[in-house]
C-alpha cells in the first residue's frame, strides 16, 4: 500500500522553528523527487520547495529561502522541512508529495502520491 504520513505540525510562535517530516510506505522515495507545498485558507495550493532524486538538487519558493531546507534520508525512506523564523504568513496545511517524472516541480500536477497533511500555525 502506496502511502506518505506526514507529521510534525504544531502551533509555533513566531521566530521559531519546526520540523516537518514526510515518511513513505510502499514506494521507495529514492526514485521520486519530493517536494513540500502548502495551502492558507482561501488560497491555492502553493509549492514551497523540492529536491530531486537524480542530484540532490534542491528549489524553494522565494517566500521561505533562507528560513527553510528540504532533505531527504533515503535509508529512512523520509523527507524532511526544517523550517526556522517562522512567520505567521507560513500558516497552512502543508503537505508532502513524491513525483516519479517532475520537471516543474511548484506544479501539483508533476506528483504522483501526496501525504494527507499536516497544520502549521504561526501565532503569539
Amino acid at each position: 500500500q502506496l502511502q506518505l504520513v506526514v507529521s510534525g505540525g504544531d502551533l509555533v510562535q513566531p521566530g521559531g522553528p519546526l520540523r516537518l517530516s514526510c515518511a513513505a510506505s510502499g514506494i521507495t522515495l529514492d526514485y521520486y523527487a519530493i517536494g513540500w507545498f502548502r495551502q492558507a485558507p482561501g488560497k491555492e495550493r502553493e509549492g514551497v520547495s523540492c529536491i530531486s532524486d537524480t542530484d540532490g538538487s534542491t528549489y524553494y519558493a522565494d517566500s521561505v529561502k533562507g528560513r527553510f531546507t528540504i532533505s531527504r534520508d533515503n535509508a529512512m525512506n523520509t523527507a524532511y522541512l526544517q523550517m526556522n523564523s517562522l512567520k505567521p504568513e507560513d500558516t497552512a496545511v502543508y503537505y508532502c508529495a513524491a513525483g516519479e517524472y517532475t520537471v516543474d516541480w511548484e506544479s501539483p500536477t508533476e506528483y504522483d502520491y501526496w501525504g494527507q497533511g499536516t497544520q502549521v500555525t504561526v501565532s503569539s
